[in-house]
């Protein structure tokens, strides 16, 4: 039987067949290239190859936007139509719960599945960007640290790894380790989007704007083409270092030029928009109408139930387009949810629900009251997903309103936290000098 690059056993496949499917796997792991097309050219040269139907599965199902979910499902059907060994039905299996919305049953079963299969590529990242949207930084950081042992450097795939490997251990603040590691890898997959990307966060968390904006410009050729499809994401971290340096109109820059030309019509792309606008907001900038260009292109990208990180980001936008009725309906929509019984119910219940509160009350100038739903909520907002960097957009809207409404205690304590990680943070700056100036006893 025909094997993958990693050696797995392939079912259905022919030998030209692999040759796209490697390539597809291999594009996916970079990020730099179409996945897709590599996986459409191995099932139109050998249509009972079950891998490349699984994998399209995969990637759609991971975009968690109901407007793309229901296309994994049919690439999901076609697979299980067809002659399976037991990896490709392990992954089947996970994929289907994945679909189903049980994610974390999902992560779950690629978790036991790469115990048994440590070199699929395909299910390591799958369970890594899994466990990124659900906010289980640990497991991003202890599934690769078990893998790399078994790994020799010259395996293929050896490298796309290791940026896995450095993303996790960002996440779980490691910064040295993954900047290490990521740079390395850079030496050998320079178009690699978690080169980037993990560089890119460890400059972000560890308060080095100027460092940041100097490590995109130097390496822009080989993150910010058209062949990166996730060159969006960057484009949004470059502009949250101008907003670290007080460069309003870099970041506003950056939002209309390169990332609105990069942005894809997808719920995770479309959280980075509302995300840099409503910080933007908070800071004073005016961004004219684009909150209203912004709506228009969540419609249908979430619906109250799905993800609630991207419910709580099209809120936003509702919000600050002036559509208050909107943003009632989709709270609706998520009490609904969190009342279930589905996987993600008390993600909603926990969390969602609180933020969605908060962040209307912080709209409407209760800031009293953003800060009762925000505040306890602190401890619990990772389960919504995200990065720790994408997460922050909450900390920096509770800081602002207890800024808002005179409360210094908060104020202080939340201005302090935020300057003893990142002192050279324009932003941080900003929320210490506003807290002092409050009056004492409020």
């Amino acid at each position: 039987m025909l094997k993958d690059a990693q050696g797995h056993a392939l079912s259905g496949a022919t030998a030209e067949a692999v040759q796209h499917y490697d390539a597809g796997i291999a594009a996916y792991n970079l990020a730099y290239g179409d996945a897709m097309a590599g996986f459409d050219a191995a099932i139109a040269a050998a249509p009972d190859f079950v891998m490349p139907r699984l994998a399209k599965g995969w990637l759609l199902s991971q975009s968690r936007d109901p407007l793309v979910v229901p296309k994994a499902a049919l690439n999901l059907q076609a697979a299980v139509a067809l002659p399976m060994n037991e990896r490709e039905r392990s992954h089947a299996a996970a994929l289907t719960k994945a679909i189903e919305g049980a994610r974390y049953t999902a992560v779950g079963l690629l978790d036991r599945h790469l115990m048994c299969y440590p070199f699929d590529t395909l299910a390591h990242q799958l369970a890594l960007l899994s466990d990124l949207a659900l906010g289980r930084s640990r497991w991003m950081r202890d599934r690769l640290g078990r893998a790399m042992p078994l790994w020799a450097k010259d395996r293929p795939g050896y490298a796309p790894m290791q940026t896995f490997h450095a993303f996790g251990l960002e996440e779980n603040a490691h910064y040295a380790w993954a900047e290490d590691l990521a740079r390395a890898a850079s030496e050998t997959i320079p178009n690699s989007y978690f080169v980037h990307h993990t560089v890119t966060h460890v400059l972000e968390m560890t308060g080095r704007p100027e460092d940041g904006v100097g490590w995109m410009a130097a390496r822009e050729s080989l993150w910010a083409s058209a062949a990166h499809p996730n060159r969006d994401h960057i484009w949004w971290h470059k502009a949250l270092y101008h907003l670290d340096l007080g460069q309003y109109d870099a970041a506003l820059a950056i939002y209309d030029g390169p990332f609105l030309a990069s942005e894809k019509a997808l719920a995770i792309s479309l959280t980075h928009a509302s995300a840099l606008l409503w910080r933007l907001d908070t800071l004073g900038a005016d961004v004219g109408d684009r909150w209203a260009a912004l709506l228009r292109r969540w419609d249908g990208h979430a619906d109250g139930r799905c993800l609630a990180f991207a419910d709580l980001h099209a809120v936003m936008a509702e919000l600050r387009a002036g559509q208050e009725a909107m943003a009632e309906k989709r709270l609706a929509t998520m009490r609904e949810a969190a009342a279930g019984s589905d996987e993600g119910a008390p993600v909603y219940r926990t969390a969602g629900v609180p933020c969605a509160e908060g962040l209307i009350a912080f709209h409407r100038g209760d800031y009293h009251r953003a800060i009762e739903y925000l505040l306890p909520v602190r401890f619990d907002l990772w389960q919504i997903g995200g990065s720790h960097a994408q997460r922050d957009v909450f900390d920096w809207t509770i800081a602002e309103a207890a800024v808002r409404s005179g409360q210094r205690d908060i104020a202080m304590s939340l201005a302090n936290e935020r300057t003893t990680l990142k002192p050279r943070s324009h932003v941080n700056r900003r929320f210490a000098r506003a807290a002092e100036a409050l009056t004492p006893g409020n």
